[in-house]
């Protein structure tokens, strides 16, 4: 109950910070939508042929652009352990009595959470691009969001484990977010791509993320054939290997919190 307690009060205080700052809301959803209207309207015309030529690209590119939302808030969320770090808040937190499994969970939690509003925030725009999303759907890619929100947290937990400074969580960021997500399929197709690049994609964790959310999202706006066009795996495939990797990262981020002094 005591670990529970922890949980609950660093997932509540971070999701509080976050509800309280209506600049950061703002300001982490202009990038969003400046690749999704900016970019994929001008990259529309020349994606014409995309599924051949049965799938608009700014459609196509909305699942990629609700992975990036939850991409990149969930691992720069981890930045407030570096800051609490670096203000001595940290070491408050530490001595309290509860396990360091409690700070890093509920670390983890807090930045799921905060990722998944940014989401859900972004998902209010489907119906301006033409994208039917019933109560089904819905619930399904908010379970999906939620998958890949927990494991990028972690990521960046396990990150922020070792880092003392906000610039090198940044840099270090940018330098494992970046081909990870261009990598991922959310702004270009996967299919019919070299040899060397596919067996990126397939060790890149964001793909198993992307490639379900897009089923997901245009299943009830484009034809099951174009589905099949643009599929990777099955649905179940992407869920269980992100399970497998949320794990792989979780573990490890927990342990090195605990152990950091």
């Amino acid at each position: 109950m005591r670990t529970l307690k922890g949980i609950y009060a660093i997932w509540y205080r971070d999701l509080l910070r976050f509800l309280r700052d209506r600049v950061r809301i703002v300001s982490s959803l202009v990038q969003p939508l400046l690749f999704l209207f900016v970019f994929g309207g001008g990259l529309a015309p020349a994606m014409s042929g995309l599924a051949q030529g049965n799938l608009n690209f700014t459609r196509f590119l909305f699942p990629g652009i609700l992975s990036m939302t939850i991409l990149f808030t969930s691992v720069f969320s981890a930045v407030s352990v570096v800051w609490d770090r670096e203000f001595g808040f940290l070491k408050e937190v530490m001595v309290a009595p509860i396990p360091r499994t409690a700070v890093a969970l509920g670390k983890i939690a807090g930045g799921s959470s905060v990722a998944l509003v940014q989401g859900l925030i972004i998902l209010l725009l489907a119906p301006l691009l033409g994208i039917r999303v019933g109560l089904a759907q819905a619930f399904a890619l908010v379970g999906l969001m939620l998958l890949l929100a927990v494991v990028m947290s972690s990521v960046g937990i396990l990150i922020a484990a070792r880092m003392t400074s906000t610039q090198g969580f940044q840099m270090v960021g940018q330098f494992l977010l970046f081909p990870m997500f261009f990598l991922s399929g959310a702004f270009f197709p996967l299919n019919g791509i070299p040899l060397w690049l596919t067996w990126l994609t397939r060790i890149d964790p964001v793909t198993y993320g992307v490639d379900p959310l897009r089923q997901v999202a245009l299943q009830d706006t484009v034809s099951s054939k174009v589905l099949d066009l643009i599929r990777l795996h099955p649905i179940a495939t992407d869920v269980t290997v992100m399970a497998v990797i949320g794990l792989a990262f979780m573990v490890p981020a927990v342990w090195l919190f605990g152990k950091r002094d």
